[in-house]
């Protein structure tokens, strides 16, 4: 095989993808979506406030009422300046004599947007461990958290009273626990949040799956249209097919690394200590990911792995069909390899070494995406590390040798499509 023709293929290859537009539009935009998911939520949940004028009516008789405007004026004066504060209006109303001719008033004052919701607090509702929330629309569930969790504060506070216990001394030692989390390494412990550890393994392993489908597809279409076009003829009568094959394939993984790096680099600025801190206003105590060295190495690494593995399968079904629609059918099969390991996403986050985790990481088929997500959560043991790459590349090895045959023979057969008989004999005698 001459490198040079293959290098003027693939030359071709990386230059007519690399020029499009759709090919920056799509760099572009995820590593934009990327910090929107990694930011947004936090920025949403903490700097976005709202106000609920709320009418209260106590018929408890024990200054529930009183007791729950109280708490929540207490909350929001604590969250002065703060984020994601939800500001109740609280009017506080004594029971009518007549309760259907008051709870059809106050039905008119949220309709006629006077107040935004009511609520009943009564004791048969009481023992039932409920109360009655009436707005125009319930979907506000957030709104609804912070209202249910401030209300049964307050009555819990009020029953212990009413049993004859200190309930300012109980609420002090019953005050929930948060986790600070920090990520032991050998370069030492810092602080880390879990939700954000979680949202970079998952931006990698989106990353890798997206690229290796995408691509793949790509020499599949390219393999059909130059074969249905009848330029592949043209190019079999300069070129070796083995040529081809391997031109088109290092032409298209180099658009791949190409997007990928620039990706990369904008998810280092993303998760660089302080730099996304300095580009948005963000909480004192939020705390993100670090991109560490090994993993931008493995997951390069794993690309390649991963790129030339399904590469070869898309490229052998490419040549073995005359149409995209013919193609599709059998690519399928190749769709099912990569998006396997996306049932094995949360299981390896929450438990990177459990037996599955290490099992799946280490079927070849799986490996690129199973493993890079192993290693992106909790750097797994050295010699699991390199069995995968052994085995990997030992399946490569096998395909490769399997796509060769088959696109030999298989991008000069026109006509009917070809029956896996028929394909296993192009193999045996090419």
């Amino acid at each position: 095989m001459r490198l040079d023709h293959a290098f003027i293929i693939g030359k071709r290859e990386y230059l007519t993808r690399v020029k499009g537009k759709g090919f920056w539009i799509a760099t572009i935009a995820l590593p934009a979506f990327i910090a929107v998911m990694m930011v947004g939520p936090t920025l949403l949940m903490t700097k976005a406030s709202s106000e609920q004028r709320l009418a209260v009516v106590d018929a408890t008789g024990g200054g529930l009422g009183e007791r729950l405007k109280a708490a929540l004026a207490g909350e929001q004066k604590d969250r002065r300046g703060g984020a994601g504060a939800i500001r109740f209006d609280i009017q506080v109303l004594p029971p009518a004599a007549g309760a259907a001719a008051q709870r059809a008033e106050l039905d008119r004052q949220v309709l006629a947007k006077k107040i935004d919701a009511w609520i009943w607090l009564d004791p048969r509702g009481l023992a039932s461990n409920e109360f009655e929330y009436h707005a125009e629309s319930v979907a506000n569930f957030i709104t609804q958290s912070v209202l249910s969790r401030k209300v049964s504060t307050v009555v819990n506070q009020w029953r212990l009273q009413q049993a004859g216990y200190d309930s300012a001394r109980i609420a002090s030692l019953t005050v929930p626990l948060e986790p600070r989390t920090e990520r032991v390494s050998k370069a030492g412990s810092r602080a880390e949040g879990g939700l954000g550890g979680f949202f970079l393994a998952f931006a990698l392993f989106f990353m890798l799956y997206m690229v290796i489908v995408i691509y793949g597809q790509q020499i599949m279409q390219g393999v059909i249209e130059e074969k249905s076009s009848r330029v592949v003829e043209v190019l079999a009568s300069a070129v070796k097919p083995t040529e081809l094959m391997a031109g088109k394939m290092g032409g298209i993984c180099l658009v791949a690394l190409t997007q990928l790096t620039i990706w990369m680099a904008a998810l280092a600025v993303l998760t660089a200590p302080g730099i996304l801190a300095s580009l948005v206003v963000l909480p004192a105590d939020a705390r993100l990911p670090t991109l560490a060295p090994v993993v931008v190495i493995n997951f390069f690494v794993f690309f390649l792995l991963g790129f030339l593995l399904f590469a070869t399968i898309y490229g052998m079904i490419g040549a073995s069909f005359n149409s995209v629609q013919e193609a599709q059918q059998v690519a399928a099969i190749a769709v099912v390899l990569v998006v396997a390991p996306a049932l094995f996403l949360m299981p390896v986050i929450n438990a990177p070494d459990s037996r599955l985790a290490v099992i799946a990481s280490l079927i070849p088929f799986f490996t690129p995406l199973v493993m890079m997500l192993r290693i992106a959560v909790k750097t797994p043991p050295l010699w699991q590390i390199a069995t995968s790459y052994v085995l990997t590349t030992a399946t490569i090895s096998a395909m490769v040798w399997l796509c060769a045959r088959v696109y030999r023979v298989g991008i000069l057969m026109y006509g009917k499509k070809p029956t896996l008989q028929e394909i296993v004999r192009w193999v045996r005698y090419s």
